[in-house]
């Protein structure tokens, strides 16, 4: 069974009022092959010489809480204490520095630097590193996005060479590609390939996917790399691979600049990201379900939430979203990433398939619940996530499970203290079923001891939080 492996791990959340030029290279490009001669090297060092000195090593620092071995009774055996001596248990250390390593690629010259949430993630420490540099600049998150495995930090340096990106909807399988990083840490380097495939979507790896694929190696420390062509210029963030072994295997994600973008203006200008939100789980057009539908492509509503804007606009399990303003709809994906492109509050015209007939109806999107990673105030340290297809199909959670995914557990917390790990998920709290954050915040603000429900693995549990 394949494994999906994210290449680095290391959170502060510092919001910021601010504006981005983008250093966009030209989309009037044309593809040509490589000259021959009896004297002529072909090279791409001229080439990718400028987007090296952009992309920058990043390092975190993280106090991971080793687990309480003073109470296990072998501490409090006779022979023991006698043998070991009573200082030993004081010398034990009770809790660690984790570092982690990862990349990252300079997109201002006034040290804006964009890189995957899942490197610079519960970091308590963010140093970076520029390349022809030894001295370390320490930075400051400015905004990530969980969702799509994205994350803006910033250093206080200017005159920095900021990379120039293009335009990915304009790449094609086969054009050469490279990836630009600093794997296991042994320095700045380059690998080569191609783009195997653009759009890949339904990779399990985030919420929001429309990965571009390519068989250039990209190992451990690639993280928040760049993925240039040929010109030098960048077409995606390197995010993670696809492996049996842990090893490279030739299949590689990279988030697309066009998407990275978005997501990087969003979080400069704003902190965080803000998604429209229209309320149905979703699946593709696909097998006998063809032969039931007069459309052969679009989204299939497999459910309604309660409450919803799907549900306000009179939208059904068993209808098949094929546009949206007028822009068709292929796959499920497709309507989840262009739903998500819009703001809490818009208005879109969404035509579906009904019973063998074509309708319109005009939905007013709501706020997506909080699918990022959070943390819920009242209960400090404890991170969660609506549960959603993603996370079911990641942790293979029952579809008949609601509630939210806890992704972290602070030490010394409340939530710790209760005994919550990461992997649980609380269905309950007190009388209140659980079916997304919000809840959960409500349902916490309310003073005195709780009850909490989890399920463990498939199996429930009851704790107290005090």
């Amino acid at each position: 069974m394949k494994k999906m492996i994210f290449i680095s791990t290391a959170t502060a959340l510092l919001l910021s009022a601010a504006t981005i030029h983008f250093n966009e290279a030209p989309s009037n490009f044309k593809r040509v092959m490589p000259e021959s001669g009896d004297n002529i090297v072909i090279s791409y060092y001229d080439a990718i010489k400028d987007a090296k000195k952009c992309v920058v090593n990043i390092s975190t620092k993280k106090k991971v809480k080793l687990p309480n071995i003073h109470n296990m009774p072998f501490f409090n055996d006779p022979f023991f204490k006698q043998f070991f001596g009573p200082m030993f248990r004081n010398q034990i250390p009770r809790s660690r520095i984790q570092r982690s390593l990862g990349s990252g690629v300079i997109i201002s010259s006034d040290g804006y630097i964009v890189t995957n949430n899942h490197v610079i993630q519960n970091a308590d420490e963010i140093t970076v590193t520029l390349p022809g540099d030894s001295k370390e600049y320490k930075a400051k998150v400015i905004g990530k996005d969980a969702l799509t495995d994205l994350a803006v930090i910033k250093i206080d340096k200017t005159g920095l060479p900021a990379i120039k990106i293009a335009d990915s909807s304009k790449i094609k399988p086969g054009d050469v590609v490279f990836a630009i990083g600093n794997p296991f840490g042994i320095g700045e380097t380059v690998t080569q390939g191609i783009v195997s495939a653009t759009n890949r979507s339904n990779v399990g790896i985030n919420t929001y996917e429309n990965f571009i694929q390519t068989d250039a190696a990209i190992n451990p420390g690639n993280s928040g790399g760049a993925l240039v062509d040929s010109r030098g210029a960048l077409i995606g963030i390197n995010s993670a691979i696809i492996t049996r072994s842990g090893g490279n295997n030739g299949i590689g994600f990279a988030i697309p600049s066009n998407m990275m973008k978005d997501v990087v203006k969003k979080l400069i200008e704003k902190g965080k990201i803000e998604r429209g939100y229209l309320g149905v789980i979703i699946e593709d057009l696909k097998g006998d379900l063809k032969e039931v539908y007069k459309h052969k492509q679009g989204a299939l509503i497999v459910d309604v939430t309660k409450n919803s804007a799907a549900e306000a606009a009179g939208l059904k399990r068993g209808d098949l979203i094929i546009a949206v303003d007028g822009k068709s709809i292929e796959d499920a994906n497709e309507l989840k990433t262009l739903i998500g492109s819009y703001p809490p509050g818009k208005k879109v015209t969404i035509t579906y398939e009904r019973d063998g007939h074509t309708y319109t109806t005009t939905v007013k999107l709501k706020e997506r619940p909080d699918g990022s990673t959070g943390n819920v105030e009242t209960l400090k340290g404890l991170e969660v996530q609506t549960l959603d297809d993603n996370l079911r199909k990641m942790y293979n959670i029952p579809s008949d499970i609601q509630g939210v995914f806890v992704t972290n557990v602070l030490p010394n917390s409340a939530a710790e203290k209760a005994g919550i790990k990461p992997g649980d998920v609380i269905i309950q709290v007190d009388d209140q079923e659980i079916k997304n954050v919000n809840d959960l915040q409500k349902a916490l603000k309310k003073p005195g001891a709780k009850k909490v429900f989890i399920k463990r693995q498939g199996l429930p549990l009851i704790l107290v939080i005090k």
